[in-house]
């Protein structure tokens, strides 16, 4: 409890520090892709589309975590801003989803976003705590992640 008796958030609780990292993480991410009429949850999904060209609604969806009645909103949205293709030869048959060219160029300038967002929150120039935790995660998904 603290002085004024209201509860203390718990200090070594790894949920906490990792939860309000994310806040501040997605809040700035949030922000540099805005200009690119971009949220973080549409980039996910550009992300994923670019690495499993052809995929489909079920698998978009599950590698999202939202439901494939959202995610056929979502790449409803994208194909209408230029974005992605949805190969669907008729209805009911198993859709391909592939980014556009404009997918790609959009998805290289939303990299640049998160670049920027990662040196800021995370470089050089940062906080030494979040300096190692950013290190820290890196570290322990070496050879997990892509590139």
């Amino acid at each position: 409890m603290s002085e004024d008796g209201r509860p203390s958030p718990p200090a070594s609780s790894a949920s906490i520090v990792v939860l309000t990292l994310a806040r501040r993480i997605e809040t700035e991410l949030g922000a540099e892709l805005a200009p690119l009429e971009l949220t973080v949850s549409r980039l996910g999904l550009l992300g994923h589309i670019a690495g499993v060209p052809g995929i489909s609604f079920s698998d978009l969806a599950r590698m999202s975590g939202i439901t494939v009645q959202s995610v056929h909103s979502a790449v409803k949205a994208l194909v209408a801003a230029g974005l992605v293709h949805d190969h669907t030869a008729r209805a009911g048959s198993a859709s391909a989803i592939e980014l556009t060219a404009g997918g790609y160029r959009l998805l290289g300038q939303a990299r640049e976003a998160v670049a920027a967002v990662d040196e800021r929150l995370f470089g050089p120039g940062a906080d030494p705590i979040q300096r190692r935790v950013g290190q820290a995660v890196l570290d322990a998904f070496r050879g997990a992640l892509p590139g």
